[in-house]
């Protein structure tokens, strides 16, 4: 299968998730700044998954675009991110929903997490798809960031049970 395809389709996914996002927003209960000040946690938890949305959305274009096919393996670990990425709406609105309480919170540390492994297992699939001379490849590099940001998810995780 062509990976234009395969970028289509989660380019869809990924939108919908993000107006899922929106959709959960709360209203103000009033017209004033007063009203809305008290929205201003759950609106900043919007903001930062919608960043982490788009960091996901732009490096998945990118990763794609580098590569002009893709197989099996490649598609359902892409399936595999889509599901962990879709997550991101609704442990947004369970930890704004219950004012950053500790399990909420770690459950949303616990879904960047997967998304981290599920972007490294596609990034893997593609690279072996492609071949070690590939584009994506000699655009990778060591990927140092890459592999570090489990282990700083987990820290995260970690560090909400003192902090959330």
């Amino acid at each position: 299968m062509r990976s234009e395809r395969t970028a289509a389709f989660s380019d869809a996914v990924i939108a919908i998730a993000i107006t899922v996002m929106v959709l959960e927003l709360p209203k103000p209960d009033g017209p004033t700044l007063a009203a809305l000040r008290a929205d201003v946690p759950v609106l900043l938890a919007y903001v930062l998954s919608f960043v982490y949305l788009g960091i996901y959305w732009n490096n998945h274009h990118q990763m794609l675009a580098a590569v002009s096919r893709v197989n099996g393996s490649v598609l359902w670990a892409n399936l595999h991110l889509l599901f962990w990425l879709t997550l991101v709406p609704f442990t947004t609105a369970w930890m704004s929903e219950q004012d950053f309480a500790p399990v909420p919170v770690a459950a949303y540390g616990v879904v960047l997490l997967a998304n981290a492994l599920a972007y490294m297992l596609l990034q893997s699939r593609l690279l072996r798809a492609q071949g070690g001379r590939s584009s994506l490849h000699r655009a990778l590099g060591r990927d140092l960031k890459g592999k570090l940001s489990p282990f700083l998810y987990v820290a995260g995780i970690l560090l909400t049970l003192v902090q959330p």
